[in-house]
């Protein structure tokens, strides 16, 4: 696992993490060059033309954004362009995608927690990383991500803690914010509440449900399409889960579905029912359940998927600390803290 640290203006950060983590964003580059080959047929050139349709909106609203990505290729050597389409690998996707993901918070009178297991495709391992990112007037950033990508799932300094899980239904509209930017933009906020108000004003590009939560007032979940956005509050016991589905009605419909994902959602609340009070301990012990082998919470390849669980994160907000297992939670795998 390497661990980037950067800080400075938007474009510094971008350029430490292209100089640092150099292998793993030509390795993220590789890899979604064939995932998009084969789930959408585009070439790379035509990846690198969808990714361009999002720069005036991007240029316009978060110039930034687009800051810290020329930082990041110019410090890795490669094009904008690819940069870009790195970080909108879900919208050049967006019928198509379907790794998943099982996440959760929970809210009590003095804790709050979130978390996820992140599944995707092993052959992607290589190219996760940590991300620390120091930026002034906004708060300290700690986060799990793939190299090249400025926005994932992780924590701040202001106690703010954000998840995604992917959700296939058709849609991308490009003057909205895609949704690993989104991601980025839950932590540079200070609050649940102000990460909830910037989603809603700039819209998300495509579909995923996006989970926020702050040490003070717990969670929200977020189920986005591209037309729409709907807020699921916690439950009478301070808890928000999710998997890979569209729970709720939306304005447009899924136009596939992982078939365990409705199998995940009601297993994960089952999980959750037997534990009197969240710790980090007895939620790293859900994350490893396996019912439903292999396609369950802890997930594992199988004859026809190489989709695993390739890292687990609880974080802790009121301590400002998460727990990271790199590999799947039940299996020996690197285990480490982020602490912004």
């Amino acid at each position: 696992m390497k661990h980037v640290k950067c800080s400075g203006t938007p474009y510094e950060i971008g350029q430490q993490h292209g100089q640092t983590a150099k292998t793993e964003v030509y390795g993220s580059i590789a890899f979604y060059e064939a995932f998009f080959k084969e789930r959408t047929n585009l070439s790379w050139s035509q990846v690198q033309d969808v990714s361009r349709a999002f720069l005036p909106f991007l240029d316009s609203t978060y110039p930034e954004y687009v800051e810290e990505m020329k930082g990041v290729a110019d410090g890795a050597g490669v094009d904008l362009d690819s940069i870009v389409a790195l970080n909108v690998r879900t919208e050049i996707a967006y019928g198509m995608l379907s790794d998943g993901c099982t996440a959760f918070t929970w809210k009590t009178s003095d804790q709050s927690f979130i978390g996820q297991n992140w599944d995707w495709r092993i052959e992607q391992t290589p190219n996760i990383i940590s991300l620390a990112i120091q930026q002034p007037s906004k708060p300290t950033i700690t986060m799990m991500t793939e190299g090249g990508i400025i926005g994932k799932i992780g924590l701040n300094s202001a106690g703010v803690g954000v998840t995604l899980n992917a959700i296939s239904a058709p849609g991308v509209i490009y003057n909205k914010l895609p949704v690993h930017l989104a991601l980025r933009t839950v932590l540079n906020s200070t609050s649940r509440e102000e990460a909830t108000s910037s989603l809603r004003k700039s819209g998300i590009a495509a579909a995923g449900h996006i989970t926020i939560a702050d040490a003070a007032t717990g969670a929200v979940g977020l189920e986005c399409t591209a037309l729409d956005i709907v807020e699921m509050p916690m439950d009478n016991k301070g808890t928000c889960t999710h998997s890979n589905h569209l729970v709720n009605q939306h304005k447009v419909k899924e136009n596939s579905i992982l078939t365990d994902s409705p199998f995940r959602l009601d297993r994960v609340q089952e999980l959750i029912k037997g534990i009197e009070e969240p710790t980090i301990q007895n939620l790293s012990e859900m994350l490893k359940d396996e019912k439903n082998y292999p396609a369950a919470i802890c997930r594992a390849v199988g004859e026809k998927s190489t989709i695993a669980t390739l890292f687990s994160i609880i974080m802790d907000l009121k301590a400002g600390v998460a727990k990271v297992k790199i590999g799947r939670p039940n299996e020996d795998g690197e285990v480490f803290e982020l602490r912004p």
